[in-house]
């Protein structure tokens, strides 16, 4: 990951209703929700949502595949450990594995990650 591509990533969530729908597919993990779904559980109108969720696939922090007549979007899961990464890469003089606790992720993603699932449950 570079630069652009980080701040880019912060752009896009530096929105309240984006960083919203980005934790509510994380939570649907693969299955992700259509455009409808989300608007529901969030309570927005679906003209602002879809202004949001274009600019998150330009982001590439979604993905978006379509079914029949209805888009289902997915969390970038990958783009954002990529994000961790590149953030945490020259933590400890460049060595992150003495800066995590190395216990393994809970399944969702890739246990090589610098940083487990298991930290991040905690942030807010």
């Amino acid at each position: 990951m570079d630069k652009t591509t980080a701040t880019s990533i912060f752009e896009s969530l530096s929105s309240g209703v984006r960083l919203d729908v980005y934790r509510l597919l994380v939570k649907h993990g693969p299955n992700g929700l259509v455009a409808g779904e989300i608007a529901t559980a969030l309570n927005l109108p679906p003209t602002n949502l879809s202004f949001h969720l274009k600019a998150m696939t330009h982001a590439q922090l979604l993905h978006v595949t379509q079914e029949g007549r209805f888009q289902r979007y997915r969390a970038n899961l990958a783009l954002m450990q990529d994000l961790i990464a590149y953030l945490t890469e020259e933590c400890c003089a460049g060595h992150p594995e003495q800066c995590f606790d190395q216990a393994p992720a809970s399944g969702c993603c890739d246990s090589s990650s610098p940083i487990s699932l298991t930290q991040t449950e905690s942030i807010p």
